[in-house]
Parts: structure tokens; C-alpha cells; sequence
């Protein structure tokens, strides 16, 4: 036997659908005229600007590779600049560095009163030295100063020059 009857049976299935279809016409019907009032067209020259954009685009995409193809460029050239300068300021430190050490030389050898060059002292003679004074060359010769300016009649003690020559006496 059979449970449900088949005469007994009342079902809202169909009529719940044909409501739930007639539901979705009105609405579509309703976002139809909704649509259709907003009055939005798609403007006539809109494939001409896109291709307009299209194409400045492009162009933009060119100059920018160009660009990056001038910045390598260049930094190629800066470093190859760089590389060539590197040998040649070591060159001109090692030239100052010269120059220097033969200005400090030349500052610490004494120097012939005329004529510029290195004076010498004979037997019984002293050259004076930077920071010399007529004290210090006392005591460097073992010589008295009365002896010294006896020996020296013209010299100013107070003026010594360097590479001036003094002379000492017989010792």
C-alpha cells in the first residue's frame, strides 16, 4: 500500500516557481528601464582616442627605452673615466709627495750665503744652521763667544742666515 496518495497530494512546487519567474521579469523589467533611462552612449571617437593612447604610449614605451639605453651609455663612460683618472691621481700624489720631500730637503740644507748652493766648511769654519744662535754654536765648536766674534768682526750675532759661514778660530 501505498503511503501518499496521489489524491491528496497538494503540492506548491509549480506555483512557486511560476511566482519566482514572474518575480525575475519585473525585476529585469525593472533594471531594463533603469538602463535605459541613464542616457550613457559610448562616444563615436572613442576607437580614434584609444588609438591615440595606444599610439603616445608606444611612443612613451620608445623614449623610455632610449633613455635607458643613453643612462647605460653614459655610466659606461663614467666608469671608463674614472678608471682611466684612478693611475694618474696616483701619479701626481707620488710627484707631490717628491716635491715635498726635496722642498724639506732643501729647507734643512744650509745654503752658501751667495750663489745658493750648499756651503761647506773648511778647517776652522761653521755653517750656520736653522735655529742657530751664537749660544748653541758655542757649545757645537767648544769655542768661546768673545773668540767667535773675534774671530767674525762683520757678523751680527743677532742675525744669523742660514748656510752663513763662521769662522772658529784654529781649532
Amino acid at each position: 500500500m501505498d503511503t501518499i496518495s496521489r489524491e491528496n497530494n497538494s503540492s506548491y512546487l509549480p506555483i512557486a516557481g511560476v511566482l519566482v519567474g514572474v518575480l525575475a521579469l519585473i525585476v529585469a523589467a525593472a533594471a531594463l528601464i533603469k538602463v535605459s533611462s541613464l542616457g550613457k552612449k559610448v562616444p563615436e571617437n572613442l576607437p580614434d582616442q584609444l588609438a591615440s593612447l595606444e599610439s603616445k604610449a608606444d611612443s612613451a614605451a620608445a623614449g623610455a627605452d632610449k633613455a635607458n639605453t643613453n643612462i647605460s651609455k653614459l655610466q659606461a663612460s663614467v666608469q671608463s673615466a674614472f678608471d682611466s683618472i684612478g693611475p694618474e691621481i696616483g701619479n701626481i700624489k707620488a710627484s707631490v709627495a717628491k716635491l715635498e720631500e726635496a722642498a724639506k730637503a732643501r729647507a734643512a740644507a744650509p745654503k752658501a750665503a751667495k750663489g745658493g748652493a750648499p756651503a761647506v766648511a773648511g778647517p776652522g769654519e761653521y755653517v750656520v744652521k736653522p735655529g742657530d744662535t751664537g749660544m748653541k754654536i758655542v757649545k757645537a765648536t767648544g769655542v768661546s763667544l768673545a773668540e767667535l766674534e773675534a774671530a767674525n768682526p762683520g757678523i751680527d750675532w743677532k742675525r744669523l742666515r742660514v748656510g752663513q759661514t763662521i769662522k772658529t778660530g784654529g781649532k
